[in-house]
């Protein structure tokens, strides 16, 4: 048994309009089947997709309350100037700078235009063939104890660890890199961001969210009434979903 990444779920006042930015920012058509606004590269409500981390934006009554997201996007750049002009298309479309203790580096970091952060990497070679998202990344106080937790939870590889970060693939070889950086940042209160998980077909997902529950989830209660996904969050805290196969 295992689980698949297919969806980061953004939460939002205006869900239509982050919608809207995202779909802007990746390049990919914005579809709306009910209260969410899902960003896919091929339109329309396709889970998982072959090849992608898609974007689901979901309307909230509050706004974001959190100095920094403790999750969040790095898009790719194929160039110098393709960064330049990413950049400056983002902020005519309502992303602002961002400050984050980044200090100087390559990569410019931006909020979309309800304040969740992103990072416009500069060119790197080594996400040269993951689409506009080259990373999910996740600030944790322990990378490798993260890495083993998402090394069982998904059928996602393990390409490096280290004290301060690590980095899963789909063992496809495609789509984005999930990477676990230590920050010294603690959380306080529920991250705008997370991860939405799918079981294989066939594999329960009650079963799955027990399996999880074994290495170290725990149930996560936000109010979600009788919903047929999961809430839970990772050993520290990061909230995640297990969905129910459609």
């Amino acid at each position: 048994m295992a689980l698949r990444p297919v969806m980061v779920n953004i939460k939002a006042l205006d869900a239509p309009a982050v919608g809207r930015f995202w779909a802007e920012a990746l390049g990919w058509p914005a579809y709306s089947p009910g209260v969410t606004t899902y960003v896919a590269p091929d339109g329309g409500l396709v889970w998982p997709h072959p090849a992608a981390v898609c974007v689901d934006v979901v309307p909230v009554p509050g706004p974001k309350t959190a100095t920094k997201n403790r999750m969040h996007l790095d898009l790719a750049t194929t160039s110098a100037s393709h960064q330049a002009e990413l950049v400056a298309r983002l902020t005519a479309l309502g992303a602002t700078p961002a400050r984050v203790g980044q200090g100087d580096v390559p990569w410019t970091v931006l909020a979309d235009p309800e304040g969740n952060e992103f990072c416009v990497l500069e060119p790197r070679e080594s996400h040269r063939d993951t689409g506009p998202i080259a990373r999910v990344v996740v600030d944790c106080a322990d990378p490798r104890a993260m890495a083993r937790f998402w090394g069982e939870a998904m059928d996602w590889t393990v390409h490096e660890v280290t004290d301060e970060h690590a980095v899963l693939r789909s063992a496809k070889g495609v789509g984005t890199h999930l990477a676990f950086l230590r920050t010294p940042d603690v959380k306080t209160v529920p991250d705008r961001v997370h991860l939405d998980l799918l079981p294989y077909p066939g594999d329960d997902p009650a079963a799955e969210a027990a399996r999880l529950r074994a290495l170290g989830a725990t149930d996560l209660d936000i109010g979600q009434g009788d919903v047929p996904w999961t809430c839970l969050t990772d050993p520290e805290g990061h909230e995640f979903c297990i969905l129910a196969p459609h």
